[in-house]
């Protein structure tokens, strides 16, 4: 294609009298240019942006096309680059190294290194171990299921898992959720059984989508959470499980179902007559020691486990209390037995009946997603602390099998927790061997100590659940996002917003929606000029200096141009092109709309009929449009479609926008009156 055009013998208004395609490039001659193009180069420099030309991409057959495109949609890492030219023993070796990366460090594990995975794996099983009990309450589940999900999932991921430094365990978010969801349907209460297989087919379909999603390589999908988006939505669903936590703080009995703050705040007021002062002076008390632990663990860093073994600390002196001084006579509400022994097989509880699947289909989905973010997130988090990789579509797969093997085995949805991977980090792991000794410290636990925990008092899990949670909420993420991008930080406000006043899953899943329908239909688009005495064009709002080039209207797009934003793009485009026309400066009235293309990666057929209404309108009006640099994929189509070939012939486009300038320039100056 030919991408400069004689000032006037190539040229043509109209479109009747246009060069044909072996046109030999001309340029426009000295004196036709206006203020604001860019001074004439030396000869050699004329000479070659006389042979400019905009180039379409090699031709490929639709087998190709789709080959290429399946292959930078799902493997854009190129996974099995390193298998070509390999033995086929070698291959096989490290496919079994990339399908179980254990078998990448255990070969040469050392004492040394077991040394320092014992005291990570020790020390997040003080946390593991508490949060595990308090977060399966917070899931309306029997505190023993806490401690099972402890268990069995850890080891899974120890074998499948590429992370280093991720503590696999129950999370508060997605127990909520899964707490939340399942009790519109059942009462844990009144049905518990039920509430049980409930959510046990609930993880395993959770493992089933994050399983899948990292087989097919659709790691992709969970990018759509923004990271303002998971901002507000982590910081309201903290709120959320801190208010859930009311209920045992002041000792009520009776409590909303609910989990908006007007209906939970109403519930508080409405039953004063039972809360409990017993129960309100001990809730205080370890609140504010759990508090002040994470506090000296923030400040000196050092002393990250004094906040790891805080809580296990909180129950176990919680517990004495409450034995010594028979405090669940006086209103203090504990846990109750809890009987000794490993994980059950429960294959057999999951229900797959028409009448619940759908419910237990949706809460597997949001749960999965929501703890696949939080674990792929943390993991990248800390691998970059300690410069290395972690395959998002291994842990999806990991993540995953280790949920459906949950879900045979007594265990809720689970997934790297933010909390217990720091601890595990500041506390010199090595390996995922850390996720072994927690898994075992847990089935010690589970053995032989149940009966020490039924004099747990729900209050102190309730305070460590709201311990653990406020750290969810990133005040300086949201300050920071306030200062890049307002538009971000409105988006941030109304996740928060939604979570606390809709529900939690709405509130996270509409957002997300909408922010990318916003980004999608709503592409940047802006007005570009010269900059003086260069061949530079820039934003004319971003750059002072950037000036207008009299007689054009240079607009550049930054996105794809598909179906979902063409209208808006079509409105804006005839609405700057109106004001231009209308500014009453005959000696600069516009002649040339220059649209550069160089930022439009892809274009579908709306795009095109867009162009081709666009090219129309402005010939209507006597005005000359032309492309500037389009990308291969969207000359190509210009090419294939018959109205746009037609239409955008090679006067027509351009390698560069002073290119266009310089070759149009003399059009302007005659066709101005």
């Amino acid at each position: 294609m030919v991408g400069m055009s004689g000032a006037y013998g190539g040229h043509s208004n109209g479109g009747e009298s246009r060069a044909p395609k072996e046109a030999v490039v001309v340029r426009a001659p000295k004196e036709a240019v206006v203020v604001g193009a860019p001074p004439p180069g030396p000869p050699e420099m004329e000479m070659a942006g006389a042979v400019h030309k905009v180039a379409a991409q090699p031709a490929q057959s639709t087998a190709s096309k789709m080959k290429g495109k399946v292959k930078e949609t799902f493997f854009p890492d190129d996974p099995f680059r390193s298998f070509k030219g390999q033995p086929l023993r070698a291959q096989w070796v490290m496919a079994a190294r990339y399908l179980f990366p254990v078998l990448e460090w255990l070969p040469g594990y050392s004492l040394s290194l077991f040394k320092s995975d014992l005291v990570a794996g020790l020390t997040i099983a003080s946390l593991a171990i508490p949060q595990g009990i308090s977060y399966a309450k917070l899931a309306n589940l029997p505190p023993i299921i806490g401690l099972y999900s402890s268990f069995v999932p850890p080891l899974v991921y120890a074998v499948l898992g590429s992370s280093r430094d991720l503590a696999v365990g129950p999370v508060s978010i997605a127990s909520l959720i899964m707490g939340s969801m399942l009790r519109q349907a059942v009462s844990p209460s009144a049905e518990p059984m039920l509430f049980l297989q409930l959510a046990f087919t609930s993880t395993f379909f959770a493992g089933l989508v994050q399983a899948s999603l990292g087989i097919l390589r659709l790691g992709f999908i969970i990018d759509f959470l923004s990271k303002a988006t998971l901002v507000g939505f982590m910081a309201g669903a903290a709120i959320i499980v801190s208010l859930q936590q009311l209920k045992a703080l002041l000792g009520i009995v009776h409590f909303t179902t609910q989990m908006g703050i007007v209906p939970v705040m109403a519930s508080v007021f409405q039953h004063t007559n039972e809360w409990s002062w017993q129960t309100i002076l001990m809730g205080a008390c370890f609140l504010a020691l759990l508090l002040a632990a994470r506090h000296v663990s923030i400040r000196w860093p050092r002393f990250f486990w004094i906040s790891a073994c805080a809580p296990l600390a909180s129950v176990i002196v919680s517990t004495l209390l409450v034995f010594l001084f028979k405090a669940q006579n006086h209103g203090i509400s504990i846990i109750g037995s809890l009987k000794c022994g490993l994980n059950r097989p429960s294959w057999d509880k999951l229900l797959f009946d028409p009448t619940y699947l759908g419910l237990t289909m949706k809460t597997g989905l949001v749960t999965g997603i929501i703890s696949l973010t939080e674990g792929v997130a943390v993991g990248r988090t800390f691998a970059s602390l300690k410069d290395y990789q972690v395959d998002g579509n291994k842990e999806m797969m990991a993540i995953g099998l280790m949920n459906i093997v949950g879900s045979c085995t007594s265990c809720y949805v689970t997934t790297g927790a933010f909390s217990r991977s720091a601890v595990n980090h500041n506390a010199g792991c090595k390996t995922a061997m850390s996720n072994v000794v927690m898994a075992l410290t847990v089935m010690v636990t589970l053995l032989f100590l149940m009966p020490l925990f039924v004099y747990t008092p729900n209050v102190v899990l309730g305070a460590i659940i709201i311990a653990a949670v406020i750290g969810l909420i990133d005040l300086p993420a949201a300050y920071n996002i306030w200062k890049m991008d307002k538009m971000d930080f409105l988006v941030c406000l109304c996740a928060f917003a939604g979570v606390i006043f809709i529900s939690v899953q709405e509130g996270l899943v509409g957002i997300s929606i909408f922010r990318v329908l916003m980004q999608i239909t709503r592409p940047r688009m802006m007005i570009q000029g010269n900059i003086k005495g260069t061949d530079i064009y820039r934003n004319l709002h971003q750059y002072k200096e950037a000036q207008r080039v009299p007689g054009f209207l240079i607009l550049t797009v930054e996105a794809p141009i598909n179906f979902a934003n063409t209208n808006y793009l079509n409105e804006r485009t005839k609405r700057w092109i109106e004001d231009e026309s209308s500014s009453g400066n005959k000696q600069n009235e516009l002649r040339v709309v220059i649209l550069d293309l160089s930022a439009v990666p892809t274009i579908d057929t709306s795009g095109i009929a867009f162009l081709i209404d666009l090219k129309k309108s402005t010939e209507k009006h006597g005005l000359e449009l032309v492309l500037v640099n389009p990308t291969g994929e969207v000359m190509e189509k210009i090419q294939r479609a018959n109205d746009a070939h037609n239409h955008f012939r090679p006067d027509s486009l351009y390698l560069t926008t002073g290119e266009a300038i310089a070759s149009l320039s003399g059009f302007a100056k005659m066709a101005t009156p």
